[in-house]
């Protein structure tokens, strides 16, 4: 990987298994919607989410999310790629469209925070993947170029991210998780 000046992962799928029931989440989300009267866009949970803000719900619907994440990373499952990361030089990053605090939580309980240097998440920027700036912003953050660097994920956001950004990309498995 020396032909890269950073390398950034994406994380649940590609670094950690965050242990979350996102149907369960979809469900809390539901309920924001509901004990406002407001209607949501659908049971769809990333519908939802970006359909909150326009309705004033944006701050509870992030919350109800990040608090299922928040669980999920400190009961996360370590994946193989976070063996790689650590036996990577260049910078590292994480760009995530879990929450940054998740992240974090799961980088710490599986001791990677010394191996990353930017974490990025769906809060940390006012877009969120396939949207290239999160991406970017974590590429910047590690004092690369775009076409200097190289994102690692499991699914088709992440590779529509990359493209995007301008980066090269990677799948940590044969293909597309499905996210």
């Amino acid at each position: 990987m020396t032909e890269y000046d950073a390398v950034v992962y994406d994380l649940d799928g590609t670094l950690v298994d965050l242990d979350v029931d996102w149907n369960a989440v979809a469900v809390d989300v539901r309920a924001v919607y509901d004990n406002a009267n407001v209607e949501p866009p659908g049971d769809g949970l990333w519908d939802m989410l970006e359909a909150a803000d326009e309705v004033g719900l944006a701050a509870e619907v992030e919350a109800a999310i990040a608090t299922h994440e928040h669980d999920g990373a400190r009961t996360s499952s370590r994946l193989v790629h976070a063996d790689e990361l650590l036996e990577r030089s260049p910078p590292a990053g994480v760009c995530s469209l879990n929450c940054e605090r998740a992240c974090r939580i799961a980088l710490e309980e599986h001791a990677l925070t010394m191996a990353v240097d930017a974490v990025v998440g769906r809060d940390t920027v006012t877009t969120w993947k396939p949207d290239p700036e999160p991406l970017l912003a974590t590429v910047r953050e590690l004092e690369a170029e775009p076409e200097r660097a190289l994102f690692v994920g499991d699914s088709a956001r992440d590779h529509r991210t990359a493209e995007r950004a301008g980066t090269d990309f990677e799948y940590v498995g044969d293909g597309p998780s499905g996210v």
